[in-house]
């Protein structure tokens, strides 16, 4: 080989391990892992439980999880199951926790019953319903879905125990479930002022009577009024996320894009909402990623100088929360609000914890 072509490799090598060693400085932790003084050394988990509650009891940095329990890249998608009746053990020395069937404090057999259910990494109740609705859509994404094509005695909007005709649904076993869908506003970047997708507005439940083309469905459940045009999309068993809460490995730079269900603030505090951002799987966030939320010093400004009526200058962006993705699309991610100190605003900066 030439000694000018293995200069170039070599240089390009050495270019490349200099790459890989300054992303993941940027992705590590810059300081030790901080238990909080009043740790338990030992904790019965009990029914209610989550992976973040049982990280909050130990550090004030549950994104940090996988350090707390020493877990390796392909555990944190598969992480420890912890169940009602386990016994955590924190070993101080180490700054890490341990199932007490996994520590060597003496001998002793473990039962487990595959009757008990694991302990999932955030409330389940909340983002249940989030799990099986599409919750962004193409631009057509419903145009081929089934379409309510008319209704029972002509009414112009439906309720609960009201009967609708849809077309599309040839092939539906009778009795199965349905959601209804409406178009709703669009996603829209504000970098960039491109449509990301639409959120789908979710109307309710359906069961089908009458199998055919039109069939004939009974609305179950409503959250707003349905009519000619609606959508319905087969409903699916919804998949609970067990990712451990981590840092992203890719740096994320994004913004609130949405509060579910509109407006452009959350109530106060704002813990246990779901807020959409403008950034997705293209650009590395993953289920289990915990997002830090920031207020944006220009608004922070603006805010001060509206009240004071001082003279214009510059804050830094205020940290304030923390937001745990639990659904990801390929430009938009879904995230549950975990902890904040204010409110959450539409346009808020949220990157890396």
């Amino acid at each position: 080989m030439p000694k000018q072509c293995r200069k170039s490799i070599t240089t390009l090598v050495f270019v490349l391990a200099w790459a890989l060693c300054g992303l993941a400085s940027a992705q590590a932790p810059k300081t030790p892992l901080e238990l909080k003084p009043d740790a338990p050394d030992r904790y019965v988990v009990v029914k209610g439980d989550t992976l973040w509650s049982i990280a909050q009891r130990y550090t004030d940095s549950p994104w940090r999880w996988p350090e707390l329990w020493n877990m390796n890249k392909d555990q944190i998608k598969n992480p420890h199951r912890i169940y009602p009746g386990d016994v955590i053990v924190l070993d101080r020395a180490h700054r890490q926790l341990a199932l007490s069937g996994t520590v060597k404090l003496s001998p002793h057999v473990r039962a487990e019953s595959t009757a008990r259910e694991e302990i999932p990494s955030i409330p389940p109740s909340i983002i249940e319903p989030f799990l099986t609705r599409p919750l962004v859509v193409e631009p057509d994404g419903l145009d081929n879905a089934p379409t309510v094509v008319a209704t029972e005695e002509s009414h112009v909007y439906l309720g609960a125990g009201d009967r609708a005709y849809v077309k599309g649904m040839s092939g539906a076993a009778k009795d199965s479930v349905w959601y209804m869908y409406r178009r709703g506003p669009a996603l829209v970047d504000p970098e960039t002022q491109t449509t990301l997708g639409y959120e789908a507005l979710y109307l309710g439940t359906a069961r089908v009577q009458t199998a055919g083309d039109p069939a004939v469905v009974e609305l179950t459940s409503v959250t707003q009024e349905v009519g000619i045009g609606d959508k319905l999309v087969a409903a699916g068993k919804p998949e609970i996320p067990t990712y451990a809460p981590r840092a992203p490995s890719a740096s994320i730079h994004g913004r609130v894009i949405s509060l579910y269900g509109g407006g452009t603030q959350l109530g106060e505090g704002g813990e246990q909402a779901v807020v959409a951002i403008n950034r997705g799987k293209s650009q590395g966030v993953e289920v289990g990623n915990v997002l830090a939320l920031y207020r944006p010093g220009t608004a922070l400004a603006a805010a001060a100088h509206a009240q004071r009526g001082t003279p214009g200058f510059e804050l830094p962006d205020e940290r304030y929360g923390l937001a745990f993705v639990f659904r990801v699309f390929d430009k938009v991610s879904y995230a549950l609000v975990m902890n904040v100190s204010r409110p959450v605003n539409k346009l808020d900066l949220v990157q890396n914890p």
